[in-house]
């Protein structure tokens, strides 16, 4: 399912969990030494989990990208000259992402329907089943909200100069909301499927229909 696809470009559950330590360091270490030392601890962090994921030999994607993030992340939070702003990344990403998809829905595209197709070899007959499509809209819908919410709430605490809460709210709706988004995701493909075999067998009877020969 597209959940699984999105959970396995993240690294599975583990890559969820590393992700978030680079935060759960910066924080406390911003806090009690200043910056300079809290990004040299991230970035360590993020290298140390580099490290180990390749000598795991573990997925090499989503370690580069992690660490990849991080030092951007942490690039940002130098150049803005707060620890705060090592979350400005994620928070305006979040936005990108709410609004490319919403804008698949509205345009009746919606990238979750893309994602199964893709993931799983399918054509895009999808496209002229209209539950298919609604469930399809559904499940693009629900990640708009989880990206749309991680965006409000973070930008709010980014404004408010609530560093401490703002790493809360990174972890907090990290992979819970993404599981909530998975889930909902995996029951959009489950109506899908039962639209496009409930479609396939109303045209059976009309394509043998057609096939007959016409008797004198």
């Amino acid at each position: 399912t597209p959940g699984q696809a999105l959970l396995g470009q993240m690294g599975g559950v583990s890559g969820l969990i590393y992700s978030a330590l680079p935060v759960v360091i910066l924080v406390p270490v911003s806090t009690a030494f200043g910056l300079l030392p809290a990004l040299i601890a991230a970035l360590s962090v993020a290298a140390g989990i580099l490290v180990w994921r390749l000598v795991r030999r573990d997925s090499v994607k989503p370690a580069l990208a992690g660490f990849l993030g991080v030092g951007i992340s942490a690039l940002i939070a130098w150049i803005v000259g707060a620890s705060k702003g090592y979350f400005l990344l994620g928070i305006w990403m979040s936005l990108v992402w709410a609004t490319v998809f919403a804008v698949s829905v509205l345009i009746r595209r919606p990238i979750v329907g893309y994602v199964w197709s893709w993931v799983n070899g399918h054509d895009r007959s999808w496209r002229r089943s209209r539950r298919a499509v609604l469930a399809f809209d559904a499940a693009t819908l629900t990640w708009v909200l989880v990206f749309g919410a991680r965006f409000v709430v973070q930008h709010h605490l980014y404004d408010a100069d609530r560093t401490g809460w703002l790493g809360v709210a990174r972890i907090a709706m990290g992979w819970p909301l993404a599981a909530i988004g998975a889930l909902v995701t995996y029951l959009a493909i489950r109506a899908a499927q039962r639209a496009l075999h409930a479609d396939r067998a109303e045209a059976a009877p009309m394509a043998d229909a057609e096939q007959e020969p016409v008797r004198d």
